[in-house]
C-alpha cells in the first residue's frame, strides 16, 4: 500500500512549494522510492506524458511515513478544452517493483484549471 497525503488541497499556484506526506507498507524494503511531479494529455490524438521533477526517497524500509518538500513546476498550467485536457498529478512509486499510486492535481492561476468554454474559444479561469 502506497499513499500520498496533500490534506484538504488538490489545486495549487504554478511555482507553488507544497509539502507532502508519503507513506508506504510494502512485503520488503524497495531499493528506491520515488516521488514525481507529472502530466499528461488527455483527449483527442496523441497522448503526450512528462514528468517534471522526481525526488528520490533513499534507503527506504519497507515500512515508512515520510514529509517532503517539493516546488510545482510553473507551466503548463491545468487545462480542460473541447478536444484536450492537461492533467497533473503526484505519483509515488516503489523500485524495482514499480508498485505506485497516483494522486491528481490542479496547477494553475488563482489555483484552477483553465477551462475553455463556448463556441467562440472563451478561457475561464476555473470551472
Amino acid at each position: 500500500m502506497m499513499q500520498i497525503e496533500l490534506g484538504n488541497q488538490l489545486a495549487f499556484l504554478p511555482g507553488e512549494t507544497i509539502d507532502v506526506e508519503v507513506s508506504w507498507q510494502l512485503p520488503e524494503p524497495p531499493v528506491l522510492v520515488e516521488l514525481r511531479c507529472v502530466w499528461n494529455t488527455s483527449g483527442k490524438g496523441t497522448r503526450d506524458v512528462g514528468v517534471e521533477a522526481t525526488i528520490p526517497l533513499e534507503y527506504p524500509n519497507a515500512f515508512e511515513n515520510r514529509r517532503v518538500t517539493l516546488t510545482l513546476p510553473g507551466h503548463p498550467y491545468s487545462f480542460s478544452g473541447k478536444l484536450l485536457s492537461i492533467i497533473w498529478a503526484l505519483e509515488l512509486v516503489a523500485l524495482p517493483s514499480e508498485e505506485s499510486t497516483r494522486t491528481e492535481i490542479i496547477i494553475g492561476p488563482g489555483a484552477a484549471e483553465v477551462v475553455v468554454s463556448g463556441q467562440n474559444g472563451r478561457q475561464d479561469v476555473g470551472a
